[in-house]
This record gives structure tokens, C-alpha cells and sequence, in this order.
């Protein structure tokens, strides 16, 4: 991928964004517009991303028109491949099965718990031109970030998306499965693999990093209640909820703290190197890694770096049973690399990924050399 090539995608995003901005009204540009990226605590709230059902900061498409909509979406397909897009618009409609296998209940202190209306969308700076500017798109397991620098895409992480239920039933016996090529994939690898490779034989109840903006050696798993933009809820009732399914998951979960140890992040790769890997098995991590970076458009995508060099140095570790439909984890990890995926919540059928750069999530390293070159 060249600078041409991420150039080319910037434009494009700068145009939808410039679109979207122009059909907006005062009050909800206000909404939708936030700090300019920066090297400093200004940046704070554009460093901040969710992946649970919470406010995700932006204009949600409650609060747009339909052909504000529209321009939204198309600003958010930008940053997607044809298949990424796909994915993320499934799992914004997933929000209606999932009401549905809640039985339409009131949830998370809103109107509408599960609600395919809550995906928030903002623009940071202003876009195009020779500055810093980006955008982010959230909601209940979606979340975008990009920053685009001196008309350049210089970041798509953290780059998240997730599935529940993860496996839905359709007409004539198919099956929903969304993220089900991410699954499938490393199962299969990881299975042909030596029993090394599986740090616990417990997964965790979610991936590790979880929604940090920053990762440190020993980082462990946040409990659900952790991840939301308010520490609490103001309806007594529906915080203590919320801390009852908590409580639940990591119940379910029964991880030790000699668990917790053995499957901390830390900067130095945990499993097997690619290294290791027999060629079907390098051809098995490679097809994985192409599930999550074909999530962007191809002309940015960093798939056509990952040479037999590269793959060598990728790392694949799990946890929890290898069967299919039993709660499980995995992490794949390299330089300027973390992969994390679980599928443990509601009887293994509630599933996360996301794809980080722990050296330039956010841009955070070519945010620090704008400041140098510029000031």
C-alpha cells in the first residue's frame, strides 16, 4: 500500500464527511464535530471507543433525517471494504434479533436497549486539507477510528466488530454467521497445532485489552460493568443490573488469578510463531489474518506487507476448548499487531473481534511527529 493509495482513500473520505457536515443543522453540528486531533489531553475523547451498547459520543441516526442517514453511512463505508461494510450494516440490524431473544425488554437505563438507532457518529478537525483530522462510527459492537494527516490515512485502529448473537437461524435451515470465516478459521489452525498453544484451558469472559486506549504488560480483563462511558447508571435499578449480568459473566468465566496471569497482554508474543507453522498452517494464519484486514478497503490494507518475513514473526495463542459451540479465545500477535477474538458470553454465542496497532492506535505515534515536524 502507497501513500498514493492511502491519499486516494482520505479524499474520499473527506468528501463524504465535508457532505454529511453541509446537510447538518447548527445544533446538530455541534453534536457531530469534536477537537481536533492532537498530540495532547484535547485528543482525550477521540481516544475513547466502546464496543458495548453505550454512548459512543456523535450524532446517532435518531437523531438525522434520512438522507442525513444516508450520507452517514455512506461517510462510514469509506473506511470499509465491500465485505466490511456488509458486516457492520448486519451487525447495526443484529440489534433487532437480539431485542427479540431478550423478549423487547427495557435495558441500559434507554427507551430502546438493543436499538440499531444508537450508533453515533462524529467528525474530529475539519476534513481534507493539509491538518489533522478524523472520524470515528460506534455502537453496540462497532467501532470505527481513523485519522487522516497531511491528506494521508494514517490509522483504521482500533477497529472492532462483533456479533450476538453470533449464530442466527434463517429460512430452509441457513445459518446467520457474521463473523463466522474469524471463527472458523483460527479454530482450524489452532486445532492442528501442538497443545502449547492453548494458554488456559478456560477462555476468559471477554478479550483481554478490552476498550484501553493505551495497553501496558500485564493488562487483564475488565469486567462488563468497567466498559461504558459513565461509571454508573443513574436508575439504581438498572446499574444493579448491569452489575448482576457482570457478575454473571465473570461467574461463568471461573478464572484464577494464575488464569488472569496466563493470559495477560503483554508486549512480547504469547503462543506459537508462524515460524513454527507447517506451509497449510501458514496458509490457514494467513487467511486469518486477511478476515480483519480485509475489513478496510484493499488499497489500504496492510494484507500485502504480511510476506513469508512478516508471517514469521506473527504469533497465534488460544484459550477455552477447541470444540466448535464452547466458549473460547484467541489472540494473534506481531510487530505493530494485536488480534483479539472471543466467543464466550451467552452460551458461546456472543462473539468479539478487533484488530489494534498497539505502537499507532488512534495515530497516537504519527500524531507525536506532526507535533515535532509542525511546531
Amino acid at each position: 500500500m502507497g501513500d498514493s493509495a492511502r491519499r486516494e482513500v482520505a479524499a474520499t473520505m473527506a468528501d463524504a464527511a465535508r457532505l454529511w457536515l453541509e446537510m447538518l443543522t447548527d445544533p446538530q453540528r455541534k453534536i457531530a464535530i469534536g477537537q481536533a486531533p492532537a498530540d495532547d489531553a484535547s485528543d482525550n475523547e477521540r481516544r475513547r471507543w466502546f464496543y458495548t451498547p453505550t454512548d459512543h459520543g456523535g450524532l446517532t441516526f435518531h437523531q438525522q433525517r434520512p438522507a442525513q442517514q444516508r450520507a452517514a453511512m455512506r461517510l462510514v463505508s469509506t473506511g470499509l471494504s465491500r465485505a466490511g461494510y456488509v458486516t457492520v450494516a448486519t451487525t447495526i440490524g443484529l440489534e433487532n434479533i437480539l431485542d427479540h431473544t431478550e423478549g423487547f425488554v427495557t435495558r441500559f437505563d434507554r427507551e430502546r436497549g438493543r436499538d440499531p438507532g444508537l450508533y453515533y457518529l462524529r467528525v474530529f478537525g475539519e476534513p481534507g486539507g493539509h491538518g489533522l483530522w478524523g472520524w470515528r462510527f460506534g455502537g453496540h459492537h462497532v467501532s470505527l477510528n481513523n485519522l487522516v494527516a497531511d491528506g494521508e490515512l494514517v490509522s483504521s485502529t482500533p477497529c472492532f466488530m462483533g456479533a450476538d448473537p453470533a449464530s442466527s437461524e434463517l429460512l430452509g435451515g441457513a445459518v446467520s454467521r457474521p463473523l463466522g470465516r474469524v471463527e472458523d478459521l483460527a479454530r482450524e489452525l489452532v486445532r492442528s497445532l501442538p497443545a502449547s498453544v492453548i494458554l488456559s484451558p478456560k477462555a476468559p469472559s471477554d478479550f483481554v485489552t478490552a476498550n484501553r486506549t493505551l495497553l501496558s504488560d500485564g493488562d487483564r480483563v475488565i469486567p462488563l460493568s468497567g466498559i461504558w462511558r459513565d461509571e454508573r447508571f443513574p436508575d439504581p435499578v438498572e446499574q444493579a443490573k448491569l452489575q448482576a449480568a457482570s457478575d454473571r459473566i465473570d461467574a461463568a468465566a471461573g478464572y484464577t488469578d494464575a488464569d488472569h496471569e496466563a493470559l495477560s497482554y503483554t508486549s512480547r508474543p504469547k503462543g506459537i510463531a508462524g515460524a513454527d507453522l507447517r506451509e497449510p498452517q501458514r496458509e490457514l494464519l494467513h487467511a486469518l489474518l486477511g478476515t480483519y484486514f480485509g475489513r478496510v478497503p484493499d488499497a489500504v490494507s496492510p494484507m500485502a506487507s504480511y510476506d513469508d518475513a512478516a508471517l514469521d514473526a506473527v504469533h497465534i495463542a488460544w484459550a477455552g476448548s477447541t470444540e466448535p459451540g464452547a466458549p473460547h479465545y484467541y489472540r494473534v500477535q506481531g510487530p505493530n499487531l494485536l488480534i483479539e477474538w472471543d466467543n464466550t458470553q451467552r452460551d458461546a454465542n456472543h462473539a468479539h473481534s478487533v484488530w489494534r496497532d498497539p505502537s499507532n492506535d488512534f495515530g497516537l505515534d504519527v500524531l507525536a511527529a506532526h507535533r515535532l515536524q509542525h511546531h
